[in-house]
């Protein structure tokens, strides 16, 4: 973990906060939207989710834990009401104006409330289970636990609260097939891309924010 003090910190935490904010916004946007891949249901959010876990992982190493709790209260509650927002005036792509935030709309909550839920579980869990694994001095075992666990309980506890019964008929039918083929897009992403650059992102940042030499990862 690097201790920084003062602005340093303030400016690290504030930078992780927004990104943290962006993309659950994002991603509750995105998975609005179904796509066929392979000839398998899912949906756009697929491909931007893994970004979180990346930043997660960053933050609790280059902070701690409890300056990462402390990241993650003050995203919860505005990422859940601003991508509830962005939903509903852009829903399924379309702009439908600032009038359409006057009207209650389920199937938006719904998403902003799973995500609200899997979000705080999945990065929660992260924290306490995978925290011991960043003591480790090969850097790779922390976030790669944490993409393969964390990315299957974040996925399945959305979807089933976003679309289980849900009101879009479509999602209601493919929301298991959509939760399956997310989670593996996921996988994929993450292990393949994030992991690889992971190492390299984290000796930039060090560099950075200023750390000693025996902080920066080794293989």
């Amino acid at each position: 973990m690097l201790t920084l003090t003062g602005p340093r910190q303030r400016a690290a935490v504030a930078t992780l906060i927004a990104f943290h904010i962006f993309i659950v916004i994002a991603s509750n946007y995105l998975v609005q939207f179904p796509m066929q891949l392979l000839g398998w249901q899912t949906t756009w959010g697929a491909f931007s989710f893994p970004f979180i876990f990346l930043a997660t992982d960053l933050t609790v190493r280059l902070l701690g834990k409890q300056p990462a709790r402390r990241v993650i209260a003050y995203v919860m509650l505005p990422a859940l009401l601003v991508s509830y927002a962005v939903s509903v005036v852009f829903q399924e792509g379309e702009f439908r104006g600032i009038a359409a935030l006057l009207v209650f709309n389920s199937f938006v909550l719904r998403i902003s409330l799973a995500s609200f839920a899997a979000y705080a579980v999945g990065q929660l869990a992260d924290i306490r289970v995978f925290d011991r694994l960043r003591q480790l001095p090969q850097w790779w075992i922390a976030p790669t636990a944490s993409t393969v666990l964390g990315n299957l309980l974040d996925t399945f506890v959305f979807f089933a609260i976003a679309f289980w019964y849900s009101s879009n008929p479509f999602m209601a039918e493919h929301w298991v097939e959509i939760a399956i083929v997310d989670y593996v897009i996921k996988l994929m992403i993450s292990l393949l891309l994030f992991i690889p650059l992971y190492g390299v992102l984290l000796s930039v940042l060090l560099r950075v924010m200023g750390a000693p030499a025996t902080t920066k990862p080794s293989v």
